[in-house]
């Protein structure tokens, strides 16, 4: 969100179901809004970047996340099957998004870059990185699951390491 508009809190409420979290970057020169379901849980990650980087996941689509200013300042950076794209800003170095390998159509949003956010209040679920391809297996049939018990979950609450 572009720093000259003030709002009344760390976010403010759409509807009965979706907030509008505001967060940012280190330096603040990356903005953006995620639109979500009260975040209740995130991911933590083991793989090398992950653990490394400290982050907390939470899973959006394309409709839920909206960089509000400073895309350009954004750098990507790439490794192993090169399918994740980790972002991150050049000037301070913070990765407020990914694309993660899991779903590269998808966002997980760095839960640690978003205003207001309890982290001591949020129910942490582990992905094992470190063994990427069993973690993943485990964590699609998990999302399966939960969808066929819970039709009506929303996709900006589906988590995506």
């Amino acid at each position: 969100m572009p720093r000259h508009e003030q709002h009344a809190g760390p976010f403010h409420r759409m509807n009965d179901t979706l907030q509008t979290y505001h967060g940012s970057c280190h330096c603040g020169r990356v903005t953006f809004d995620l639109n979500a379901k009260p975040i209740s849980a995130v991911m933590d990650c083991n793989c090398s970047i992950c653990r490394r980087r400290g982050a907390l996941w939470h899973g959006a689509s394309d409709g839920h996340l909206r960089i509000t200013s400073g895309e350009e300042h954004l750098q990507l950076y790439q490794f192993g099957t090169m399918t994740a794209k980790h972002y991150f800003c050049r000037h301070c170095g913070i990765q407020p998004f990914v694309r993660p390998r899991l779903d590269p159509t998808r966002w997980a949003v760095n839960v640690r870059c978003i205003d207001g956010v309890d982290l001591s209040a949020l129910n942490v679920r582990t992905f094992d990185g470190e063994n990427w391809e069993a973690a993943a297996q485990a964590f699609v049939q998990g999302v399966r699951r939960a969808a066929g018990s819970h039709p009506d979950q929303s996709e900006s609450s589906r988590l995506a390491p």
